[in-house]
């Protein structure tokens, strides 16, 4: 049961609960696009944060519906199908474009690889939220909060006066839950303005949906491996078909994504290894100009069991 999206996704109605944050990892490619109907005054805002997905994501599944007035009874995208980052599958890896975290825990011996992802907020344009390999060094539960003084001052110009600790509490910005990184003043934490998950708002920290940073602090351990990587455009192969996943990237890196098609048919050819790549080249057009986040088939992948042969283009 379902309905279709152009470029060859299917899409299945879900509830909430039957949406998952955890998938097993058999390829590139892991979960499924769903439909969700809105109920009375929903808005995009309540579906995404009932989905576990993020503000922007939804929109960009979703530009027709007013993220606002929806009517009651408004099939809405829910894409909660992800091509995996191309960083080491271990530990956290947070695609900042993307506004997603993905953990892999440790795998124990005989058992299959899983993933979990959540939607987080970042930093904004002038408070970017950084790229680099850390680790989690720490982990706090019912975390106070002592903002620079930088911070004070921006708040303090707009009539907000934080005092030097904020402590725990509902209105602390830090939520109940706190992984506080390697890189010095970043942490991975909850919030306490759930509907701005999803967007660029913070002081370049990662925000969480309360109850996903409660999951993330169960299940995260002292010492996982953090990446933080840029990567707006992200291949996925699985069942010869090649899949290409397009997010808007950050305003600050206009001139490092000037040339989408040419970046995008590089990493393609980088993901080639052992496959003949045949692209549909008006599927690859439409995903690069929607970027709406959401895996679309762009192409066939035709294994010829020669490791590292080139891509055919």
């Amino acid at each position: 049961m379902g309905a279709a999206l152009s470029l060859g996704i299917a899409l299945s109605l879900a509830s909430p609960s039957s949406v998952a944050r955890s998938y097993a990892v058999e390829s590139d490619v892991v979960g499924e696009i769903a439909l969700a109907t809105t109920v009375g005054k929903d808005t995009i805002p309540d579906i995404a944060r009932a989905y576990s997905q993020g503000y922007q994501e939804m929109r960009m599944a979703n530009p027709q519906v007013d993220p606002w007035l929806a009517a009651e009874g408004t099939e809405i995208v829910v894409p909660s199908q992800y091509v995996l980052p191309t960083a080491p599958r271990d530990g956290i890896i947070v695609n900042v474009p993307e506004m997603r975290i993905y953990y892999f825990p440790r795998t124990k011996k005989g058992a299959k690889q899983t993933v979990a992802t959540y939607p987080i907020s970042i930093g904004r344009q002038d408070w970017s939220t950084p790229h680099g390999a850390t680790t989690v060094v720490s982990k706090v539960k019912d975390p106070s909060w002592s903002p620079p003084e930088s911070i004070r001052r921006e708040h303090a110009a707009n009539g907000d006066f934080l005092p030097k600790v904020v402590a725990p509490g509902p209105a602390n910005p830090l939520g109940a839950y706190a992984l506080r990184l390697g890189i010095k003043g970043y942490l991975i934490h909850g919030t306490d303005k759930p509907y701005g998950i999803g967007m660029r708002v913070t002081h370049g920290c990662m925000r969480l949906y309360p109850q996903d940073i409660e999951e993330v602090f169960r299940t995260v351990p002292v010492g996982t491996p953090v990446r933080l990587v840029n990567e707006p455009f992200k291949v996925g192969i699985v069942n010869e078909q090649v899949y290409l996943e397009v997010h808007p990237h950050l305003g600050e890196d206009n001139a490092k994504f000037a040339k989408p098609f040419s970046l995008v048919t590089q990493l393609i050819s980088s993901r080639a290894g052992r496959y003949d790549i045949r692209l549909d080249w008006k599927a690859l057009r439409t995903a690069v100009y929607r970027a709406d986040g959401v895996p679309h088939a762009v192409g066939t992948a035709t294994s010829h069991g020669a490791p590292g042969a080139a891509a055919t283009l």
